[in-house]
C-alpha cells in the first residue's frame, strides 16, 4: 500500500469549503486533480492531513478559523481610485462589490488579486487576503493514486 509522503505526486478528488458550506474548488464528479506536496498548490495545512493517507482513503477534514489560509489581516485592505483602474485595464469596466480584479505586477503580468468590499465616489476598497482567511475551512479529499 502507497502511502503520501512529503513530495508525493497525487491524483485525487477533493472539495474545500468555508463555513457556510459553500464549494470553493471541487474537483468530485469532474477530471481529478493532479498536484505534488510541497510546491504550494495547496496550503501547507491541508498538505498536512493528507501525510500518511493511503492510496484509496476518502476523509474529510475540519481546520480550524485561520489554519488553513492565515488570519484575515487588516493590511490587506487597500483602497484604490478608479482613475487608477481605469488607466491599469478597461477603462470602461464597471466594478461592483464581490467582484475579483486580478492586479498586474509592474512587469505586466498577473499578479495578486483582491475583492471589492466597498465602492466609494472616486475609489474601490480592495481586500487582498484569501476569501477564506480567518474562516474555517472543511477539506474533503479521496486519494486516487500516489508516486
Amino acid at each position: 500500500m502507497t502511502l503520501v509522503q512529503p513530495g508525493s505526486f497525487l491524483t485525487l478528488h477533493f472539495r474545500l469549503s468555508g463555513p457556510d458550506g459553500v464549494d470553493m474548488i471541487n474537483t468530485f464528479g469532474e477530471k481529478p486533480a493532479t498536484l505534488s506536496l510541497g510546491t504550494g498548490q495547496l496550503a501547507p495545512a491541508i498538505e498536512s492531513h493528507l501525510i500518511g493517507l493511503p492510496e484509496g482513503a476518502h476523509q474529510t477534514f475540519d481546520l480550524p478559523p485561520g489554519s488553513a489560509f492565515g488570519e484575515h489581516n487588516p493590511a490587506l485592505l487597500q483602497r484604490v481610485k478608479l482613475s487608477l483602474l481605469h488607466e491599469w485595464g478597461d477603462p470602461e469596466a464597471q466594478y461592483q462589490v464581490g467582484d475579483v480584479v486580478q492586479f498586474p505586477t509592474p512587469e505586466g503580468e498577473p499578479g495578486a488579486a483582491g475583492t471589492v468590499r466597498e465602492r466609494g465616489g472616486d475609489w474601490l476598497l480592495f481586500d487582498f487576503n484569501h476569501p477564506l482567511a480567518g474562516k474555517p475551512v472543511r477539506f474533503e479529499v479521496r486519494v486516487l493514486g500516489v508516486l
